[in-house]
């Protein structure tokens, strides 16, 4: 859990439902998200060890205790990553490179040979969390597709909003458990700004935003019937995590509950696929 090994395991499941979505060919896609999502967020976790110390000690520690041999995981495992996407050729090999390079401009305290301070992203309010939900959207949406060579279709853009809802969604919750840090360390997120309540109230209003553009695209038979309803029973779910926000006292293990809808969005898709 703390490694970032599960929400590894969680990338590849959401590349998979990309592909059942958009009816792609078997390929390696999954890896490379994998591996990808493995070392940003080792990375992000390594970088950011002290301020987690007070959101979450037994992740900070486990960063400091395993810090030299994360170090060499992490560059293995993005190095692995850019090395197998460039067999889907300069699209595939682009697109690998996204998270690593939002990834900078997220938690970057300058910019590069200026010498020039700058605000992260990190602490600008949902331009934080809008720029990791694009990172990932582009690159779970569009990373399969480029390694079966397949065209953009109407299905792809319901795909990409799809995730960047889902990961906006994703990145929020997890805020709700780091208030304290967070304003201490100067990052805006919605729920220092907000506060609880409100922000709970503004994850409805982006899972209804998600309802509306999966149920446009059963209507206009874009996404099949059957594939949309998956995608319902995953936000269904959604919802009743967020209902939980500030409510639930194991804050940390509610920050990690969000990312499991993909799950049951998968086994929803492929039993009614073997149906």
């Amino acid at each position: 859990m703390y490694s970032s090994v599960y929400i590894a395991l969680i990338a590849m499941t959401e590349v998979a439902i990309a592909m059942v979505l958009l009816s792609l060919p078997l390929n390696i896609a999954p890896v490379v998200v994998g591996l990808v999502t493995f070392a940003v967020y080792g990375g992000d976790r390594l970088a950011d060890a002290d301020t987690d110390a007070v959101s979450n000690p037994g992740q900070a520690a486990f960063m400091r205790r395993h810090g030299d041999v994360m170090y060499v995981l992490v560059a293995v495992s993005y190095a692995l990553a850019v090395t197998l996407s460039v067999l889907g050729g300069p699209l595939a090999f682009a697109l690998a490179m996204i998270p690593g390079v939002f990834w900078v401009l997220y938690a970057t305290d300058w910019m590069p040979d200026t010498g020039l301070r700058v605000r992260r992203l990190k602490q600008v309010v949902v331009l934080n969390s809008a720029v990791v939900a694009l990172a990932w959207a582009v690159t779970l949406t569009f990373l399969p597709l480029a390694f079966a060579d397949a065209p953009v279709t109407p299905a792809t853009l319901v795909v990409f909003g799809y995730f960047f809802l889902r990961s906006f969604v994703d990145t929020e919750i997890p805020n709700v458990r780091d208030v304290d840090a967070d304003r201490q360390t100067g990052v805006a997120t919605l729920p220092v700004l907000l506060g609880v309540r409100r922000t709970r109230h503004v994850l409805y209003g982006v899972d209804a935003g998600t309802l509306v553009l999966v149920g446009y695209a059963a209507v206009a038979g874009i996404v099949p019937l059957g594939l949309s309803t998956a995608l319902v029973v995953g936000l269904l779910y959604s919802v009743g995590i967020t209902t939980f926000v500030g409510r639930f006292e194991d804050e940390e293990l509610l920050a990690k509950l969000p990312e499991c809808e993909y799950v049951f969005v998968a086994l929803t898709l492929f039993t009614a696929l073997g149906a």
